[in-house]
């Protein structure tokens, strides 16, 4: 998963996120910092009795939240949903010491990589250069 900094950063950078179901959020709250939420057309939660496991069909969890304004949520972009914003720059992606590398190439046609530990924030990186290069 994307780190928090690059998330921010990305959205400061000014990516506009379009929720979608399956897409993954932080409510930017003291309380509610550490849990990370999946935007979904509906709750299913297991539950376990001496009985067996049943899966609950609910249309919110038990202690919901009326609602977040979208501003007080931070997105945080999936590794398939980074690549695409890529586009037709995305060149690779690879395994090398310590983490992975995001290969582009940029639209003046130069090649730039990125680094990082995690594959999502290599490409998190990338997607913050084009971003700068006003290209996304």
């Amino acid at each position: 998963m994307i780190s928090d900094e690059l998330a921010r950063a990305l959205r400061a950078a000014g990516l506009v996120w379009r929720p979608e179901s399956g897409d993954r959020f932080r409510i930017e709250a003291e309380l509610l910092t550490d849990m990370v939420f999946t935007l979904s057309d509906m709750t299913i939660e297991a539950h376990t009795f001496e009985t067996g496991t049943v899966l609950g069909f609910n249309g919110t969890t038990e202690w919901a939240l009326d609602s977040v304004a979208l501003e007080d949520a931070l997105w945080l972009p999936r590794e398939d949903q980074l690549r695409a914003l890529l586009g037709g720059t995305f060149h690779s992606l690879s395994v090398v010491d310590g983490g992975f590398r995001v290969d582009v190439v940029r639209p003046d046609g130069t090649p730039a990589s990125h680094t990082a530990v995690t594959a999502p924030d290599a490409y998190a990186f990338a997607v913050l250069e084009l971003m700068a290069l006003a290209y996304v």
